[in-house]
């Protein structure tokens, strides 16, 4: 089984660094890191891959910035759960199709929000997770999701995923801390 990660799951499994995702609605995921650390649990346990398509890695390391690009890129590589898949030539083909539908159904955005870049880029993603026959895709973008479904894929956003049953509870020092504020540094 695969699992197609699109840049805002990526980028919560790899960067502590990320602001608070958002649904399709704008309305705020809570938990999102606990659900999608819950999922790759899950997904260790199962021995699923985790499919990266690179319009959604290169979307991420945009954010991580230069400094680490290249350590993402190498942990990816090295780790046997993730497979980068890129934009090849059967890519490209699902890609021409989706979009030939949408000109022939009289609106080449096909239902996409957004500039026209951000389409194709959405497509692409779309389209390589269906080549290499990803079981689902985590998103929670409207045109991942939108494209995804037309193609009669699964389609999960992180607020579908369950919260952790840990994901709630402090810590002892993490309450102690809550009320009391950090503990002086030396």
């Amino acid at each position: 089984m695969t699992v197609a990660f699109d840049a805002t799951a990526l980028l919560l499994l790899v960067s502590r660094n990320v602001g608070v995702p958002t649904d399709s609605d704008g309305h705020v995921i809570d938990y999102a890191r606990e659900r999608v650390d819950g999922l790759i649990e899950q997904i260790e346990d199962s021995k699923t891959k985790i499919l990266v398509p690179t319009p959604a890695l290169s979307e991420a390391l945009v954010r991580v910035g230069p400094g680490l690009m290249k350590v993402y890129t190498d942990l990816l590589s090295r780790s046997s759960s993730f497979r980068v898949a890129a934009f090849d030539e059967r890519a490209a083909l699902e890609v021409a199709v989706m979009t030939k539908q949408a000109i022939d159904a009289g609106n080449k955005r096909g239902g996409g929000e957004g500039l026209w870049s951000k389409i194709k880029y959405d497509r692409q993603i779309v389209a390589i997770a269906r080549v290499n026959r990803a079981s689902a895709i985590l998103s929670d973008d409207r045109n991942v999701q939108k494209f995804g479904r037309m193609l009669n894929m699964n389609v999960i956003g992180l607020g579908d995923l369950p919260i952790p049953s840990k994901a709630g509870q402090l810590s002892m020092m993490e309450q102690f801390e809550a009320v009391t504020g950090p503990p002086p540094t030396a």
